[in-house]
């Protein structure tokens, strides 16, 4: 029997890491990887069980070890025996490299899914486990994934050895994020949203990177203007019972015009119900939700944070973040242009091509595949 890939993640919450963990494990081969997390089942748990992954829970608290987790995750490896360890995200990078090292793991492959840490928005905690990896970086991975350039160029500056990246921008399953009529119109209905109205969104959760007061503050910019807009926010958190959220759409006059609909499922079916994405962030890497709606023909407006602007190049608008005016100026732009059909319906289609011709699942499965074929066993260089 071959050795199988053996993956160690934080957490299997609802986030765009463990996302792109499920759809890496899933495409390629899900009999042949065992995926452990530090925490409990989370969203993508019993997911990658249904597609027959090994999945392992060591149920330790958030931000602490502990030392049954320690000694399971000690176990299973030495079990498993894997001739290749991919971990994720800076918590299970520290711990799970580590851990893969002693029990004799020959690769061991950190990853990166983050463009900064700013103050505020992670904990001191999480600070500090990312500047221990900087240190530990020459002698434990034996390579290191960045999902964007961003992220690699900054953590390069934080101290992280720069021989160790290769960066492996997000994919994406085209055959199940496309362009859907039939779903679109399902969906609108079912919000209540008729064939005229404009219907802006953002999909993500209730976070402080994601700068919901920023969306909210360039909408009510346009609302007085154009009353045949309507924004719909899709994710954790985007719920009526989120008393900062409803407080924050009432502060600029848009209750009414403001659909909360919590974290769904059909994201596809979201993203074609949309006239036009808009992300807001503050801080981002590489965010999937903006392929995900150009995959779907969904033109996006941006805010310039991590490798949104790549991903965009010129099928949509480009912003500099933390400006509302910029956001409220842009979506502007945007809706104007859906004015001429024609017009509208190129950038629909070269939003799609994009996705098609750069971020597909095939091509990132195909790139992690060579960094852990290509890598020499215990390629860890210390001078």
């Amino acid at each position: 029997m071959s050795q199988p890939f053996v993956h160690i993640i934080t957490s299997l919450s609802d986030g765009g890491a463990e996302a792109v963990l499920f759809r890496l494990v899933a495409f390629h081969d899900p009999q042949n990887h065992v995926v452990i997390s530090l925490s409990g089942k989370g969203k993508y748990g019993p997911l990658l069980e249904r597609c027959g992954v090994k999945v392992h829970y060591l149920n330790m608290p958030r931000g602490r070890l502990t030392f049954g987790g320690l000694r399971k995750l000690f176990s299973i490896l030495r079990r498993e025996r894997p001739h290749v360890v991919q971990t994720w995200m800076y918590h299970a990078n520290l711990v799970g490299g580590l851990v893969a090292r002693l029990t004799g793991c020959r690769k061991v492959f950190w990853n990166i899914r983050h463009a900064d840490l700013t103050p505020g928005a992670y904990g001191r905690g999480t600070r500090l486990v990312s500047r221990l990896c900087a240190r530990l970086s020459r002698f434990v991975p034996t390579g290191i994934v960045a999902c964007a350039e961003r992220a690699r160029t900054v953590h390069i500056a934080e101290g992280y050895d720069a021989r160790k990246f290769t960066v492996i921008p997000n994919g994406y399953d085209i055959a199940r994020f496309r362009p859907d009529a039939a779903t679109r119109d399902a969906l609108r209905r079912g919000i209540g949203v008729g064939p005229d109205t404009v219907l802006l969104g953002l999909v993500g959760r209730w976070n402080k990177e994601k700068d919901h007061s920023n969306l909210l503050a360039a909408l009510s910019r346009l609302a007085a203007d154009r009353r045949d807009i309507r924004l719909l926010l899709v994710g954790t958190g985007c719920t009526a019972d989120n008393a900062e959220l409803v407080s924050t759409i009432a502060h600029h006059g848009l209750s009414g015009r403001v659909i909360v609909a919590g974290r769904r499922d059909d994201v596809p079916a979201v993203m074609n119900a949309l006239d036009l994405h808009i992300l807001s962030s503050s801080s981002e890497a590489f965010p999937n939700v903006v392929a995900e709606a150009m995959a779907c023909g969904t033109p996006c407006v941006v805010t310039d944070v991590g490798d949104a602007a790549l991903i965009v190049g010129e099928t949509g608008w480009i912003v500099p973040p933390r400006d509302a005016d910029a956001l409220a100026a842009a979506t502007a732009r945007a809706v104007e242009t859906m004015a001429d059909a024609a017009l509208w319906q190129h950038r629909q289609d070269n939003a799609r091509r994009r996705i098609e011709d750069n971020f597909s699942l095939a091509t990132m499965v195909a790139r992690y595949e060579a960094l852990w074929r290509d890598a020499p066993d215990d390629a860890v260089r210390t001078q």
